[in-house]
């Protein structure tokens, strides 16, 4: 007797009508969500399981850059549903709804995909040795880009010994940004980290290094699925735990992406304009509206640091990370053609899909 194949709901991998939409397109193929990246080599999860694939050498050669290759939270098209006749072959990669992206470690100008298709970006920074306000604006500059919505996770609280002065820090570059303040020691803020979570939406966990990620995630997994590292003595630091890009289901529904510690954080794009809320709406009250904020009289952002309502600091970071960033310069429309780029993955996609829309639109 022929046994019965048990086939996985994508729905609870966070398969939604406008992914099922889009691969309906591409006849022959099978649609699989990425779970895992290690270098070139990925592991996707398609109805029939999970199986190991690689990119085929057409999406290869067309590829610009590294955005233009898969990464773990992305929904591709394969050429087989499981692995019984060798590796899956990724054929194409669906349009991104989000994308968390920046620029890769080093001294390359090489840009790098953390997680895709993203509904929450936990940032986790522990009240210890690495609170950082400015790594803390560098990551929401980031995320508000990345068109998933930023929630600022404060780890390590039993090791804070000013909790409420923290809290106020934190309060000055947030804006907009809800805060959970949680402990590994304890129950303390798992739940809070929880109510982001339902049947179907993605989360991802980002953060530096030993940050307690990891202890979050098994907490969440109702096990000790992730690795964790206990603080060193000698720097008061965590040491980092996860060694690759993975996503993984949760027990109550929902999906959630584990992402190795940044030890750096460059920015290849960021939404200055929301991350740097304060600064912005500062500026349009400048009595010139090229103001430099360096001498010209009537700018009210030199008024408000004289006065100490905006931190100097902020402010020298808002500039700081305006250099850095690669899309200066740009105009609107450049600005929008890059983003549509980023999103699909490469050109010759995003002209597909193009025409793709424009065919249904003529039916």
């Amino acid at each position: 007797m022929e046994e019965k194949m048990n086939y996985i709901n994508l729905r609870r991998y966070g398969l939604s009508d406008r992914f099922e939409q889009e691969a309906a397109c591409y006849e022959g193929m099978f649609l699989a969500r990425v779970s895992e990246q290690n270098h070139c080599l990925y592991k996707v999860i398609s109805e029939q399981g999970e199986l190991q694939a690689s990119v085929s050498g057409k999406l290869a050669y067309n590829a610009g850059d590294s955005m233009s290759f898969p990464a773990v939270g992305d929904w591709v098209m394969i050429d087989r549903p499981d692995g019984n006749a060798g590796n899956a072959i990724i054929r194409h990669i669906l349009k991104r709804k989000s994308a968390f992206v920046r620029k890769a470690a080093g001294t390359s100008n090489t840009t790098q995909i953390v997680a895709a298709n993203i509904d929450v970006i936990f940032i986790c920074m522990s009240l210890n040795a690495d609170f950082n306000l400015r790594r803390l604006e560098r990551y929401l500059s980031i995320a508000w880009d990345s068109m998933a919505t930023p929630v600022i996770v404060l780890t390590k609280a039993d090791l804070c010994d000013d909790l409420q002065q923290r809290l106020i820090e934190i309060a000055s570059v947030s804006i907009g940004t809800d805060v959970i303040v949680c402990s590994c020691m304890e129950e303390n803020g798992y739940q809070s980290v929880n109510s982001y979570i339902s049947e179907g939406k993605t989360i991802a966990f980002v953060g530096s290094s030993g940050v307690g990620k990891s202890t979050l995630i098994n907490r969440l997994m109702g096990r000790d699925i992730l690795v964790t590292k206990e603080i060193r003595k000698d720097d008061d630091r965590g040491r980092h735990a996860t060694t690759h890009r993975q996503l993984l289901i949760l027990p109550n529904g929902g999906i959630v992406i584990d992402t190795p510690g940044m030890r750096e954080l460059h920015l290849y794009a960021g939404n200055l304009p929301k991350a740097f809320e304060d600064i912005e709406e500062l500026a349009t009250h400048c009595k010139y509206k090229d103001c430099s904020h360096v001498a010209e009289p009537g700018c009210a952002i030199k008024r408000a640091i004289e006065a100490g309502e905006l931190s100097e600091k902020r402010f020298e970071n808002y500039m700081k990370l305006q250099k850095e960033i690669e899309y200066e310069g740009l105009s609107s429309r450049q600005l929008e053609q890059e983003r549509i780029r980023r999103m699909f993955g490469s050109k010759g996609e995003m002209k597909r899909a193009i025409r793709r829309a424009k065919n249904k639109n003529n039916r």
